[in-house]
């Protein structure tokens, strides 16, 4: 029997953003219905983030091992490595986390939560299983799925994306990956260091594309000293089983016919938006190729229903997700955009998100990198430090990394970014100085503990006034005041 539902907010996809949304309009006392027809948590804590960095773990840890000899502790060449054990690890992790996320929790903040796929059948209703939804207002937030290009033979062949690898509880023998993203590249580390034969297959110039060439250098530097075979301009055109049971892929490299046989295949090209099942066109949504079309409130074509996070078509990060969540939560509920939240007028800034990619060592960016500032023909400065000179990475044997910054008029910070140890978490203050049209002498007028890496920032900062301080101009007015005394 057809149940129906009116309420103040209904929330399509229980993933990063859905559940803030959810949770953020319950305590607020509005009521929610949330309607998530996969799992509660989305890709991040199933599929993404969650399982990828305890993974990450897994193989930083064996990779500990190996590196031991350089503290003066005998080093284990070939650990034990238990795959089972290490898929167990990957989900308990996800079960430490679940809770949080779950259809209990949410339901005892006061949301109905249905477990259907959603479909609007107007502009302000919805059926999801035997229920019909009507809602002042809805929000989309269904994510993200793997993109699986065309490719002759893929289909008879078995292959693997981010959503399955990580139940697999034996480890693979050779594993191929296609694509060179964040995805594919943190996947190949892991699995190289966790036994694996790997071989990275990227149809660009370079990986990691979006980042800085230089420090992307660095990255590869050490993935090639592990062992990972990358192929880059290497254009995959067939998949086919192999004799040894494995999986046989023929392209082209730089042009010249190209194989390479594996014992296993990750799809990693990237990812598609999912809104193609949610019956938009009944609700005056419209959509571009990437995804669901939104103005800088987060409002699609239709006024009375949002969408944020990855099914926008833009940044695909959880904190981007989160970051949207709380902009419709703001103009939603207190009408008025600058009323609370700090957000900016209740605008969608999400060009200044930072980004990281989880690699030993981690590959950090936020705001501007060089070849972004050349192609706009902005003006800039820039600054750069090296991990070795910090005496902190040099006690840990991390002197492998650089951080690089663009300081534009006046001082202006426009962006940085940052190879080597803990990057992901040195990124976080100069984020907050491109949120918010900091200068750089917001660094140098701060104290960093000693000894620790967040000094590299601090003494990038500093170098940007070197050139000005220690002039001949400066000299002679220091001598000039001196005579003073």
């Amino acid at each position: 029997m057809t149940q129906k539902i009116k309420t103040d907010l209904c929330v399509i996809g229980a993933g990063s953003g859905g559940l803030s949304v959810a949770a953020g309009a319950a305590m607020l006392g509005r009521k929610v219905v949330l309607i998530e027809g996969h799992k509660m948590g989305g890709d991040c804590l199933n599929f993404g983030c969650v399982p990828s960095k305890a993974l990450l773990a897994a193989g930083k840890t064996a990779q500990t091992f190996r590196d031991a000899q350089k503290y003066g502790i005998a080093p284990v060449n070939d650990p034990m490595i238990d795959y089972s054990a290490v898929h167990d690890h990957v989900h308990s992790v996800i079960a430490a986390i679940e809770p949080n996320d779950s259809q209990e929790r949410f339901e005892g903040l006061g949301c109905t939560v249905i477990r259907e796929f959603a479909k609007f059948t107007g502009p302000r209703e919805v059926t999801a299983g035997d229920y019909v939804i009507s809602a002042k207002h809805f929000v989309i937030s269904t994510g993200s799925s793997p993109f699986v290009p065309p490719m002759e033979g893929l289909d008879s062949v078995p292959y693997i994306t981010n959503e399955t690898i990580f139940d697999r509880t034996e480890r693979p023998s050779h594993l191929l990956i296609i694509g060179g993203g964040p995805i594919g590249v943190e996947m190949a580390q892991a699995y190289r260091r966790l036994g694996a034969e790997v071989t990275l297959l990227e149809r660009g110039p370079m990986i990691m594309p979006k980042d800085d060439p230089e420090l992307v250098g660095i990255v590869i530097e050490h993935l090639t000293k592990e062992g990972i075979r990358i192929e880059t301009n290497a254009m995959v055109e067939r998949a086919e089983n192999s004799a040894d049971g494995g999986v046989s892929l023929h392209g082209t490299k730089d042009g010249q016919p190209f194989s390479v046989t594996g014992s296993h295949l990750l799809v990693a090209a990237g990812r598609k938006a999912n809104f193609e099942n949610l019956g938009l066109e009944a609700a005056g949504v419209e959509t571009h190729q990437r995804g669901i079309k939104v103005n800088d409130l987060m409002q699609t074509s239709n006024k009375r229903i949002y969408a944020i996070g990855d099914v926008t078509g833009g940044r695909q990060f959880t904190h981007v997700a989160g970051y949207h969540a709380g902009l419709v939560i703001q103009n939603i509920l207190f009408k008025t955009p600058n009323l609370t939240f700090g957000l900016k007028g209740g605008k969608n800034r999400d060009h200044i998100a930072p980004w990281v990619t989880y690699t030993d060592p981690e590959l950090a960016h936020v705001g501007l990198n060089e070849p972004l500032a050349k192609e706009l023909n902005v003006s800039y400065t820039l600054i750069e430090w090296e991990y070795a000179e910090n005496d902190r990475a040099q006690a840990e044997h991390a002197t492998s990394g650089k951080l690089k910054a663009l300081i534009g008029k006046k001082g202006k910070i426009l962006g940085c970014s940052i190879v080597g140890k803990n990057a992901g978490d040195l990124i976080g203050p100069w984020a907050l100085a491109v949120a918010n049209g900091l200068k750089i002498s917001a660094f140098t007028g701060s104290i960093m503990p000693y000894p620790t890496l967040s000094e590299i920032s601090k003494r990038a900062a500093g170098a940007y006034y070197t050139p000005t301080l220690f002039s001949k101009k400066t000299q002679r007015i220091v001598g000039l005041l001196s005579s003073f005394d």
